[in-house]
């Protein structure tokens, strides 16, 4: 299950994002990082070229630029410690040019509890000489040392990053300085417990390229004025989407041809569909047509140095609940350096003493300031916590901050957790509950104590998806210790490893490609703590695996984290925990873009309570006859491959196999009944190839028939110059006027499209292909091509609506006489016929190589733009953009939730859904909606809420309807009118008296067995029964479900 689409998508708009700082994004940040400093050591990595198989799907979030600029970035990651192994993860799963590791100390027992390339046999060994092998597996394009000398300013110029963590301030400003006035990059990451810190300087001129990572948009135009700042005006099909201050340039216009290719112009939005541009009034009048397209402008970013910053720091909000805590935290991370560097060690967990005089020496720091950083009182709660868990170390904090930092994106920006905290006002850990026991999770009782470990070991959770976000699960549930004791980490994923997978999914390898998911997942996090217990497991989840994941299965489980890919499946998983009441961790990703929701039974909604709003499809119309962008000629393209060379194999291996074929066959409405018979007989008959030159000769003649006669066909009914009834020109707007193609052996793209087509062909029944091309141009000059004359009396359907309602009349004779002529059955063994489906990934298998030459030979004929193989692939095989960064931040918050979980948190404000855009940056924390309350007489019930029913009586005989219809008269004075189980109607007021009568003395299981006519499997325990009810003054109310337990 590759990665998940945002399960809840909202468009983060500029709008929203000035609350952030003004800094880069996804594609920028990682921009500029190729800057050669002074000393000339980056040797450019341009002249690479950027493995598409493996890098994909991040290179849908980047782009190619943004990715070469990447490849020529030399970094340094100091402090190999937890936050130290997450970020240099990420950062070579990115693919820049080098990584060097830096740390001068030896594994800890306290490192254990995140740091997830260390293993107890390392302890006392050198922290990033351990790490450098298991993280330079990760990619075989990125060179991964370790370095454990001293970081003096000669060392430091090789690099043209440099990340710190786990470094003193002292070393953090000398080294700061020293990056700022050489041209370095710094990065200062640093986590202390449940608390985080980041900051970055890139330079006082960083160019961003993009400021916001996502699709430049554009629009057709129906209007532009000629003014002092002409107005144009844009098709009301959709708004335009352009904002103030964006800047455009203009192509296909008619009339105004001044506009076409022009330098890009700033605009001023004045609406949905207008915006005004530039001083118009000298230019040619406007005609026609014409789009407008967004163009991304550079913009320069100056950062100020770690030590100027320091008094007045420009911080990043993440969390508007606690708009004061960055200006705390800031003081409060100062005074932990003062502390460290008096005590040579961190505050001891929970030490009260400890606590005083680190905010004694917050209040000395507090005074010391002279900018904007001085306090007006300082928070005693907020640095009295610092202090008591600052020696922790936290697996969802590291992948949080780590997750940021790699994505290099702000400023200042300090991050807390405290609502993981125990949730009583006076609740204090004592030191000994906290000291360190010499164990692998010493980090995480430092800030939690021993008790949530010993809970943490004894769950029970069903993990849903072994992709990216279920790796990145995994790993942090084996340094948090889930599952270690008697509990159990129960994982599904019937997927099994791609090349592409690599890039994110960090638990795989290169030599685990075609092996299954969830077991070499299993397999890879044990490594990481041979404690866990994780059970992999390679199905499905839905109705078809309720065997497996029965009641006794839902009932065992402490709680559900999905890492899915689908809506269709999490809705599932939803109603699943929901009626199991347990917990669920919801979260997505796209791209820079991620999102967690958390659902808590009886307190919060659940994550079907919301649903986007559908997608929007393309009328079939467009795609038939009007395609104005190349997302329609791909989507045709899509559509012609499933109709060549899918379908008519499967309905004609359907006819040849399966007796019941041609009777369901007939019993399809309107003309569906002759087109499928036709269909099998062109496939069986008319069209079935000999040899390899049938399979090229039938190619050249679809050619002609979509590219040149099909065209010929549409002009022939609808002239260039033809007007519609009100005297509008009728190829205008989005109509766009095509023209026919000649085919040529010389041109490259129509034997593109020859040789995959022919090749795709003779593979669907059976025949081997070829990949000569000068034999195929030889074989193609001896094909003739009949002569093709439009005709007249052709209908073409110009609106959807106009389809619908033509109806289709059948031809019944025709039908009669096709039925006669298909070969009978029992000649099937003759026919070798191979359906095909489509797969994106596979370069050799001809399929992206018909989609990219059907689509741009269409858009050659309608004057579309055509994409190249990489955008096809994204729109063609609806591949969803990722990041490694997106996901180890987002998996970090998710992980912070289930530690609440675990403890029992019953406060809904003590809960976070998060959303978060790397690429603007732009963060959003709130709590979690509440269940949504409903009543009917006196009670209130929510959608946590059942009647539970027991359908065995003290006699041991079942309820009959009659007994349950009373049993709800009696019990809750309410009248059943209407009671249904899944998609049966079991019992409705305005049922016929007869069937009535037969029914009311049945048992319930008897009655839902008889209308659904389906079996009650053996592992059913209960069903679920739906109602419609009045209350005793005949007013209609709802009511919760039914659970109705028979076994």
């Amino acid at each position: 299950m590759s990665s998940s689409p945002l399960s809840k998508k909202r468009r983060v708009s500029g709008s929203e994002t000035k609350t952030g700082s003004h800094c880069s994004s996804s594609n920028s940040v990682r921009t500029e990082l190729s800057h050669t400093p002074a000393n000339g050591m980056a040797k450019n990595g341009n002249d690479a070229e950027i493995d598409e198989g493996l890098y994909s799907r991040q290179l849908y979030v980047l782009g190619h630029d943004a990715m070469k600029r990447m490849q020529s970035s030399n970094v340094l990651i100091s402090g190999l410690r937890g936050l130290g192994v997450e970020i240099a993860k990420n950062v070579i799963l990115g693919g820049v040019k080098s990584v060097t590791l830096h740390d001068q100390g030896v594994a800890e027992w306290k490192d254990l509890s995140s740091q997830f390339y260390l293993r107890e046999e390392d302890l006392g060994k050198n922290r990033a000489d351990v790490s450098q092998p298991r993280l330079a597996e990760l990619n075989s394009y990125v060179p991964v040392t370790s370095y454990t000398g001293a970081l003096t300013n000669e060392y430091l110029t090789k690099f043209q990053v440099v990340v710190l963590t786990n470094s003193s301030l002292d070393e953090q400003i000398r080294m700061g300085d020293f990056c700022h006035s050489n041209g370095i990059k710094l990065i200062v990451a640093d986590t202390r417990g449940l608390f985080g810190q980041l900051f970055c300087d890139f330079g006082e001129d960083m160019t961003v390229f993009d400021t916001n990572g996502e699709q430049p948009l554009s629009a057709m135009i129906s209007m532009i004025t000629k003014d002092s700042a002409g107005v144009v005006t844009c098709l009301d099909e959709a708004r335009h989407g352009f904002e103030s201050g964006d800047f455009v340039t203009f192509t296909e216009v008619q009339g105004m041809t001044e506009l076409n290719g022009c330098e890009p112009i700033e605009i001023k939005s004045l609406g949905p569909y207008t915006f005004s541009i530039c001083d118009t009034s000298s230019f040619s009048d406007y005609v026609r047509g014409g789009i407008v397209t967004q163009v991304k402008m550079p913009k320069t970013v100056a950062f100020k140095s770690l030590s100027s910053s320091m008094a007045e720091p420009e911080f990043m909000l993440t969390d508007f609940a606690k708009f004061d805590r960055p200006g705390q935290l800031h003081v409060g991370f100062q005074a932990l350096h003062a502390f460290e560097k008096k005590h040579s060690r961190l505050p001891k967990p929970w030490s009260q003493s400890d606590a005083d005089e680190l905010m004694a020496l917050a209040e000395e720091v507090n005074a010391a300031q002279t900018g904007s950083a001085k306090q007006e009182q300082l928070d005693q709660a907020v640095i009295k916590k610092l202090s008591c868990v600052a020696a922790g170390d936290l697996a969802p904090i590291n992948a949080f901050i780590g997750g940021l930092a790699a994505q290099e994106v702000m400023k200042w920006l300090y991050f807390d957790a405290v609502e993981c905290l125990s949730e009583a006002e006076d609740a204090v850990l004592t030191e000994e509950e906290c000291a360190p026991r010499n164990c692998r999770y010493d980090g995480q009782i430092a800030v939690f104590g021993s008790k949530l470990q010993e809970l943490l070991a004894k769950q029970r959770y069903f993990l849903v998806g072994a992709g990216a976000i279920g790796c990145e699960l995994l790993k942090n549930f084996a340094m948090m210790g889930l599952a270690s004791g008697e509990g159990e980490v129960i994982v599904t994923d019937m997927d099994t490893i791609e090349k592409s997978n690599l890039n994110r999914q960090f638990l795989f390898r290169p030599w685990d490609v075609t092996k299954m998911k969830s077991e070499t997942a299993a397999a890879a996090v044990k490594q990481m703590n041979p404690s866990v217990r994780i059970t992999g497991h390679q199905n499905r989840v839905g109705p078809d695996t309720e065997k497996v994941y029965d009641d006794d299965f839902f009932e065992s489980l402490h709680g559900v984290a999905n890492a899915l890919d689908n809506v269709d499946a999490r809705m599932y998983m939803d109603r699943r925990c929901v009626y199991y009441r347990k917990p669920l961790l919801e979260s997505g990703t796209l791209g820079t873009k991620g999102n967690v929701q958390v659902v808590i039974p009886f307190l919060t909604e659940s994550y079907s309570s919301s649903q986007d709003p559908p997608e929007k499809s393309i009328p079939i119309c467009t795609l038939k006859n009007f395609p104005n962008a190349i997302e329609h000629t791909l989507q045709w393209a899509r559509d012609e491959f499933e109709g060549l060379f899918k379908q008519p194999a499967e309905n004609a291996l359907q006819y040849l196999t399966d007796q019941k074929f041609m009777e369901r066959t007939l019993k399809l409405p309107g003309a569906q009944p002759l087109e499928v018979v036709e269909a099998v007989y062109k496939s069986l008959v008319t069209d079935y190839p000999r040899s390899w030159e049938d399979c090229v000769a039938w190619a050249r003649n679809h050619w002609q028939c979509q590219y040149n006669n099909n065209i010929r066909q549409l002009l022939h009914n609808f002239p260039p110059d033809q007007l519609t009834s009100s005297g509008a020109p009728f190829w205008s707007g989005p109509k766009r006027c095509p023209h026919p193609l000649e085919f040529s052996t010389n041109n490259d793209l129509h034997m593109d499209y020859i040789m995959a087509a022919a090749n795709l062909y003779a593979q669907s029944y059976g025949l081997p292909g070829s990949t000569d091309r000068s034999a195929l141009t030889k074989l193609l000059q001896d094909i003739k091509v009949p002569e093709f004359t439009p005709k007249s009396g052709v209908k073409i359907h110009v609106s959807d609506q106009e389809l619908q309602s033509a109806n289709a009349s059948i031809d019944d004779s025709r039908l009669e006489e096709l039925k006669t002529q298909l070969p009978s059955t029992e000649a099937s063994s003759q026919f070798k016929l191979c359906p095909i489906d489509f797969e994106k990934d596979d370069d050799t298998n001809f399929h992206m190589d018909f989609i990219v030459a059907a689509s741009n030979l269409r858009a050659e004929n309608y004057d579309i733009p055509p994409a190249d193989r990489h955008k096809s692939k994204l729109i063609a095989g609806k591949i969803i953009p990722a990041i490694a960064t997106t996901t180890a931040a987002v998996v970090g918050l998710v992980c912070l939730e289930l530690l609440k979980i675990v403890q029992g948190h019953k406060k809904l404000e003590s809960y976070k859904n998060g959303f978060m855009n790397l690429a603007l940056p732009f963060f959003a924390f709130s709590e979690p909606i509440a269940a949504p309350k409903h009543k009917y007489y006196e009670i209130d019930w929510t959608l946590w809420d059942r009647f539970e029913v027991k359908g065995i009586q003290s006699n041991g005989e079942e309820m009959t309807l009659r007994q349950f219809l009373d049993y709800f008269k009696n019990e809750h004075k309410l009248e059943i009118t209407m009671l249904s189980q899944g998609v049966s109607m079991l019992y409705s007021f305005f049922m016929p008296a007869a069937k009535l009568k037969e029914r009311l003395d049945l048992p319930m299981t008897e009655i839902v067995t008889k209308v659904s006519k389906k079996k009650l499997g053996k592992h059913v325990k209960a069903l679920v029964f739906e109602l419609c009810c009045n209350d005793e003054t005949e007013e209609d109310v709802e009511v919760p479900y039914v659970r109705y337990t028979i076994r």
